[in-house]
């Protein structure tokens, strides 16, 4: 506050005039961002974080409070923090004031988390549905049984959680398709329209905010903020999602390139490449390459000799391979030459400090990963990235539709009213 010719007027941090209304706004986020950060803390704490007054801290809390956003704990007396005076109150940002939601709506599986305002999950469901590949879109579970299984998937996870539906405040869908601004999948692929069967509009009155992001985009988010994630110490980083198809979500100085249509880390250019000739994943090739050597009776009496080409997947390829199944060896060696071909043109054209590989892939070809990554080390090319198996595993694009899903809470906090019944 400031006088002028006898007149109050409300300035900013800055110094520059603004509205009553406008300034306590800015306030209460700035104390409701540190909440978010914080533990439990006191009006000193958040004078400190944020260099407000205290008369200002006190009365922002106490609407926060109103609002529902934070609790009241006991004072600092009471837990032996304080001994003398009058005791500090005593705040923390309300966990279960309300919740979000992240929904994997993948190739061959449908799950949806809720997590409560830190993140933290406490419910879960989720569905295998029929396998799904890029190349094949008539065997793609249709739009209708897919969003059924998402309402199914979220239902589910919210009796798990034991909270209301009412509680819910976003939710985040990731897909294996690019997504543009407005949550929709570009027309001209099959694949990409039955992927993302207009998820914004079918659950449009199920949170205040709903969006849809590619599944890629959202594990550069996890590998970005999770604190065992692969990119946390890297500006410039690769999420590679390799399983039926691959994907790339581009983290470039700590910013998510997405494109015009949400179509960025596509790699379909990886069509001409030499070497590599199309952007299929690397448990889709560890199928086909498996099917094509059992057919052609290149197997001898090893471990693939014994797998069924219906029904075989990428794991048993990868487990054949680390018990010496010279086949089995040969396709994964021919796996990891592949990859790293492919990372030393990311390297080339993006010029990242990593590449981390995630999904499924991650834990079911660990040794193509490891092999690719000491290709890459032993090159002599200058531009080639580190590579690294996600820790995250499968749920990396979980991990990231979470915390999309805060970050448009944390966003848009001041216009939305968390649930005033606690979660259970």
């Amino acid at each position: 506050m400031a006088e002028d010719d006898g007149k109050v007027k409300c300035v900013d941090e800055n110094g520059a005039a603004t509205s009553p209304q406008v300034l306590r706004r800015v306030n209460a986020r700035r104390v409701l961002e540190y909440a978010w950060r914080a533990g439990a803390f006191t009006a000193s704490d958040a004078m400190a974080a944020t260099g407000l007054t205290r008369s200002t801290v006190i009365g922002v809390c106490d609407e926060l409070l109103r609002q529902g956003w934070l609790d009241e704990l006991r004072d600092a007396r009471a837990v032996g923090a304080y001994t003398k005076g009058r005791p500090a109150r005593r705040y923390a940002l309300r966990d279960r004031a309300a919740v979000v939601i992240g929904v994997d709506a993948g190739h061959d599986h449908i799950s949806a988390t809720v997590a409560d305002l830190r993140g933290t999950p406490i419910g879960r469901h989720g569905a295998e549905i029929a396998a799904v590949r890029p190349d094949r879109p008539e065997r793609l579970a249709d739009a209708g049984r897919r969003r059924a299984l998402v309402r199914t998937a979220i239902d589910g996870a919210l009796a798990d959680a034991g909270v209301d539906a009412s509680s819910v405040l976003a939710i985040t869908v990731a897909v294996p398709a690019p997504v543009d601004r407005d949550g929709a999948s570009p027309v001209e692929n099959p694949f990409w329209r039955v992927a993302n069967p207009g998820y914004s509009e079918f659950l449009g009155a199920d949170a205040a905010v709903v969006t849809v992001e590619n599944d890629a985009n959202l594990a550069a988010i996890a590998e970005r903020s999770a604190p065992d994630g692969g990119g946390r110490d890297a500006d410039s980083f690769i999420a590679l999602m390799t399983g039926e198809g691959m994907g790339a979500g581009l983290m470039i100085d700590g910013r998510l390139i997405r494109g015009r249509r949400g179509a960025a880390g596509e790699l379909r250019f990886l069509d001409h490449v030499d070497g590599v000739g199309s952007s299929d994943g690397l448990a889709l090739l560890a199928r086909r390459w498996a099917v094509e050597a059992i057919t052609a009776s290149e197997v001898g009496e090893g471990a693939l000799a014994h797998l069924d080409p219906a029904t075989l997947d990428e794991a048993e390829v990868g487990l054949a391979a680390a018990s010496g199944d010279p086949a089995a060896v040969a396709i994964t060696d021919r796996l990891a030459e592949r990859l790293a071909r492919i990372c030393l043109v990311l390297g080339d054209l993006l010029d990242v400090d990593r590449v981390v590989v995630g999904g499924t892939v991650a834990d079911t070809l660990p040794d193509v990963i490891d092999r690719a990554g000491r290709i890459l080390d032993d090159s002599d090319d200058p531009t080639a990235p580190e590579l690294r198996r996600s820790a995250l595993g499968e749920d990396s694009v979980t991990i990231g539709a979470i915390e999309h899903a805060l970050a448009e809470v944390r966003s848009r906090a001041l216009d939305l009213t968390p649930s005033a019944r606690p979660a259970a």
